[in-house]
């Protein structure tokens, strides 16, 4: 009997096994050496997802430590912040290290490394010192813009970018501008805000953009300097006077058209409150007269300025008149023809500014409200800080990541 036809379908069919086997070994060992890579990927990919979280948490670490060292006065630079191999995570291998250099004059750098085990991620950032008074009004709850308020400002370049109005809030109307009120800026409401709903101006004219803010800011309160608090109170000042020198005093309550004169760098703790008659008087000489005459106030009290009052700031220069209000401070109110040059914070007080009193400067509050047919000119120069302010913090200007 012949067999050889079954044999060669034998040996076509071993061969035919043998080519799958292969394909079959190549493709396995394809798909195997696909999955090691993608795995192989997967940990470098979190490698450096970890390194460059470590490299940001370094960052912002540096930044709170710098300003934290701002609270203490004077500013020194004998010391800045750093740290080595700063453990992120306590069960992983990943860590930051940071360094700031720099100084007053040239400013500071912050360089921040992560890594996560041979992975390594950098991140470069400069810092500028931001004061307290960046907005020309800038609240916690409302603002309250009469009929034909105007609010507009002075001494800006192209650098300074929008000018912004704004507040933490989110509640319904929070911002409410009335008939006839135009505002030369954006407007921002609080985090997660809805600018519809939050701000109310369906017959005012507001020529920039409206938005949310992408973070709540915080309003941090005012302290009084070591120094002047620990000074011993001259009591309460009543008539005319000439101060040229800081001091703390318990009161101002000033009688109709008496005038307190200040020739100097002057700062005042006030205790309690301050009372302006009728007509009275807080004023700042002329450059002419003295030309670093200056006015900062520390209140821990309420300011009420009555009618025709003012703080007349001969300088007409917002930067050299600033009050600062406690906690303690709630009330501001500055009456008919009551006019301001200069800058108040004061994040628990209400600030009221009565028909024609006008402001050039800036303000910072619980609540703010213009009456009618008052300005509010904001005055840039208000953004030129030194490191001794009060209020100042250090942001981020610039960054890079290599």
């Amino acid at each position: 009997m012949n067999t050889t036809p079954q044999s060669r379908k034998s040996g076509s069919a071993l061969i035919l096994v043998l080519f799958a086997v292969v394909i079959l070994s190549i493709m396995g060992l394809g798909l195997l050496t696909l999955a090691l890579n993608s795995r192989i990927f997967a940990i470098r990919t979190a490698s450096d997802i970890k390194a460059r979280c470590a490299a940001d948490a370094g960052l912002t670490k540096a930044l709170f430590e710098m300003n934290k060292q701002l609270k203490v006065k004077p500013w020194s630079d004998d010391y800045l912040p750093e740290a080595v191999d700063e453990i992120l995570l306590s069960n992983d291998n990943t860590t930051f290290t940071y360094t700031v250099t720099g100084n007053v004059s040239d400013g500071y750098v912050i360089e921040s490394t992560g890594k996560s085990g041979h992975t390594e991620k950098t991140v470069r950032s400069v810092l500028q010192l931001q004061g307290a008074f960046e907005c020309p009004i800038f609240t916690e709850d409302s603002i309250d813009l009469k009929n034909g308020t105007i609010v507009d400002w002075l001494n800006f370049t192209e650098e300074d970018g929008n000018l912004k109005i704004g507040t933490n809030s989110t509640e319904e109307a929070a911002v409410d501008a009335k008939m006839g009120v135009t505002i030369n800026s954006d407007v921002a409401v609080g985090f997660g805000g809805d600018p519809d709903t939050v701000i109310s101006a369906s017959h005012a004219t507001i020529t920039g953009d409206s938005y949310a803010l992408t973070e709540r800011q915080v309003l941090t309160p005012v302290t009084v300097p070591e120094w002047l608090e620990s000074t011993l109170s001259a009591g309460t000042i009543e008539n005319d006077t000439t101060i040229a020198v800081s001091g703390k005093y318990d009161e101002i309550n000033l009688g109709n058209s008496e005038t307190i004169i200040i020739d100097g760098e002057v700062i005042l703790y006030i205790i309690g409150d301050i009372t302006l008659g009728n007509s009275a008087e807080l004023q700042v000489v002329d450059g002419t007269t003295n030309p670093n005459a200056s006015l900062i106030i520390y209140i821990g009290g309420d300011f009420e300025g009555k009618n025709e009052s003012s703080i007349n700031n001969m300088t007409e220069d917002a930067t050299k008149v600033k009050i600062y209000g406690l906690d303690s401070c709630e009330s501001m109110l500055f009456k008919n023809s009551c006019d301001l040059y200069g800058a108040i914070y004061a994040p628990n007080a209400d600030v009221i500014f009565y028909n024609s009193a006008n402001a050039f400067g800036s303000v910072v509050a619980e609540s703010f409200e213009q009456k009618n047919s008052a300005t509010f000119t904001y005055d840039a120069l208000l953004r030129n800080v030194s490191i001794n302010d009060e209020g100042v913090r250090f942001v981020i200007k610039q960054w890079n990541e290599w």
